[in-house]
């Protein structure tokens, strides 16, 4: 079956460019023009992904957004902005969205990026024989795609999960971001990496006891971040 997209943006122009590019890479599509549309479209239609502009009427993209998040639906979200501030961009990152890209931008390019998400979702279950990685405290359920530390469920977002379990299989590794952006986005060009730093900032709020001194994801000054077992002495070049 065809994967399904919602396309959401208030321009017409920008919906009909999405909508053409997007039926000829094979996808079914639909669109609508505003935010509190997206939730009347999410039975009847079933998207896959989302692609959401950020300024929209009625409900804007961060509020669709957390709203989603908020009843546990984890559909992929693409988020569109014509606003070039850095901060607007991570506030999308921290309401649950797994990517973003700033208009103009190639419609070429957003495919990619959708074919990268579904390509993640399709092969992370069986990319790897294990069922379960054990780290400390920490319990990676690969088939299941849930996390249990101490015991206890932990909620993550679906490319929390991937992040953290892409990590967990390179265990003891330094990774650089771009590596990151590269086995977690199935990025092939330079992308931006603050999506992994914001990414890394919210495992941390939910996994380590205290973020700012993480037992499991460790700062590599420079580098990136590795996975690090809490059993063993910090690094001195780790912070």
């Amino acid at each position: 079956m065809r994967k399904k997209i919602l396309v959401v943006d208030d321009e017409p122009s920008i919906s009909m460019l999405i909508e053409f590019n997007l039926k000829l890479a094979g996808y079914e599509v639909r669109c609508v023009s505003d935010g509190e549309a997206v939730f009347d479209m999410l039975k009847p239609f079933r998207p896959d992904l989302i692609v959401l502009d950020l300024m929209l009427p009625k409900m804007d993209g961060i509020q669709v957004c957390r709203e989603l998040r908020k009843q546990n639906n984890g559909v992929p979200i693409i988020m569109l902005t014509a606003l070039q501030d850095v901060t607007d961009k991570i506030t999308g990152l921290d309401n649950g969205a797994d990517d973003y890209m700033t208009k103009p931008f190639s419609p070429q390019e957003l495919i990619s990026r959708i074919g990268a998400i579904f390509r993640r979702l399709q092969t992370l279950p069986g990319s790897s024989d294990e069922t379960m990685i054990s780290i400390g405290r920490l319990a990676v359920h690969v088939d299941q795609r849930e996390v249990f530390l101490d015991g206890k469920l932990i909620d993550l977002t679906p490319k929390e999960f991937e992040l953290l379990l892409f990590l967990s299989r390179h265990k003891g590794k330094v990774l650089s971001r771009q590596q990151l952006l590269h086995g977690v986005w199935d990025y092939h060009f330079l992308g931006d990496t603050r999506i992994v730093d914001v990414h890394i900032s919210h495992l941390r709020d939910k996994l380590e006891k205290n973020a700012r001194s993480p037992e499991y994801i460790m700062t590599v000054r420079n580098v990136g971040y590795k996975m690090h077992g809490p059993s063993t002495a910090s690094e001195s070049s780790l912070a």
